[in-house]
C-alpha cells in the first residue's frame, strides 16, 4: 500500500514539474533572447541558448529610454492606487457588513452589477470626465479612481467581515469604542489576510496596466513602464533585444512579490472562500 502511494506521489510530482517547466519555457526563452547578439538574433533555425551571453544588452536597453522616470511613475501609480483601494474598499465593506440602513442590500446588488460592465464601455465617459477636470496627461487619471473602491475587493472584504461574530462590536461598544475605533482596532487586523490579497492583486494589475496609461497619458515624462516598453516597437521593425531585456527587468518585481506573498495569497483565498 505504501509502495503504491509512493508511486502515485512520484507520478503527480513528475507531472507538476513537467507542467511548471512548460510554463517557464516562454520566460526562459525571453531571457535567452535578451542575451543574444545581433547575429544569433536573426539566425535560422533559431538557436535556443546563445554562444556568447551579452549581459550589456540589459543596461543598453534600459538606458535607451528614460526608464528611470518610467519606473518612478509606475511606482507612484502602484503605491497610491494600492493605498486607495485598501482604505476605500475596507471602509465601504465595513459599512455594508455592519451598518443597517434602508436600501443597503439594493445598493450592494447595484455595486456587484458594476462588475459586469467592462472597462472599455466606461472608457470614453471617463476620458470626457477627466478631461473636464484637467486630469488628462497627469497621473491623477490613474490614481484617483482607485480611491473610490473596487466592487470585487469590497465583495471579498464584506464576505469576510460578515463571518466575524458581532459580539466583538458589542464588547467594544461596552468598552467605550466608537464606530471608527472598532473599524481601525478590531476589523483591520482581522481582515489582514484579505488586505494582503487585495494589495497583491492591485499591485500586479497596476504594474501591468497598459490601456489606462495609453488612453490618459500623452507626455513621455508621464509614461509608465508598460508604455515605455512599447517604445521598442517601431513602425518598420522591433528592437527584439531591448524589448526582451526590459520585459525581463519589469517582470522581476511582480515575480519577487508573488514569491514572498504566495503564502498570504493562499491564506486570503482560503479566508474569503474565493474559487
Amino acid at each position: 500500500m505504501k509502495g503504491k502511494m509512493r508511486i502515485q506521489k512520484i507520478i503527480v510530482y513528475g507531472l507538476l514539474i513537467a507542467l511548471s517547466l512548460l510554463f517557464l519555457l516562454p520566460f526562459f526563452w525571453m531571457v535567452m533572447t535578451a542575451l543574444k547578439g545581433p547575429v544569433e538574433l536573426s539566425q535560422y533555425p533559431p538557436k535556443f541558448i546563445p554562444s556568447v551571453w551579452h549581459f550589456e544588452n540589459f543596461a543598453k536597453a534600459w538606458n535607451s529610454q528614460p526608464f528611470n522616470t518610467f519606473l518612478v511613475n509606475s511606482l507612484t501609480v502602484t503605491v497610491m492606487t494600492t493605498i486607495g483601494q485598501i482604505i476605500s474598499s475596507t471602509l465601504v465593506a465595513y459599512g455594508f457588513a455592519r451598518f443597517q440602513f434602508k436600501g443597503r442590500d439594493t445598493l450592494f446588488i447595484i455595486l456587484l452589477a458594476t462588475m459586469m460592465i467592462p472597462w472599455e464601455v466606461t472608457m470614453i465617459p471617463q476620458y470626457m470626465e477627466f478631461n473636464m477636470f484637467g486630469w488628462i496627461n497627469t497621473l491623477k487619471a490613474l490614481i484617483v479612481p482607485s480611491w473610490f473602491g473596487s466592487a470585487f475587493y469590497i465583495f471579498l472584504l464584506r464576505q469576510f467581515i460578515m463571518s466575524i461574530p458581532k459580539e466583538l462590536d458589542e464588547a467594544a461598544k461596552m468598552d467605550g469604542a466608537n464606530v471608527f475605533q472598532i473599524y481601525y482596532k478590531i476589523y483591520l487586523p482581522l481582515v489582514w489576510p484579505v488586505i494582503v490579497l487585495i494589495a497583491v492583486f492591485n499591485i500586479i494589475g497596476s504594474w501591468n496596466d497598459y490601456l489606462g496609461p495609453l488612453i490618459f497619458l500623452n507626455d513621455q515624462s508621464k509614461y509608465t513602464l508598460t508604455l515605455g516598453l512599447a517604445q521598442f516597437k517601431g513602425v518598420y521593425d522591433v528592437d527584439t533585444n531591448g524589448l526582451m531585456a526590459v520585459t525581463f527587468l519589469i517582470s522581476l518585481f511582480p515575480l519577487i512579490l508573488f514569491f514572498f506573498a504566495q503564502k498570504k495569497i493562499v491564506e486570503g483565498v482560503q479566508t474569503t472562500g474565493l474559487k
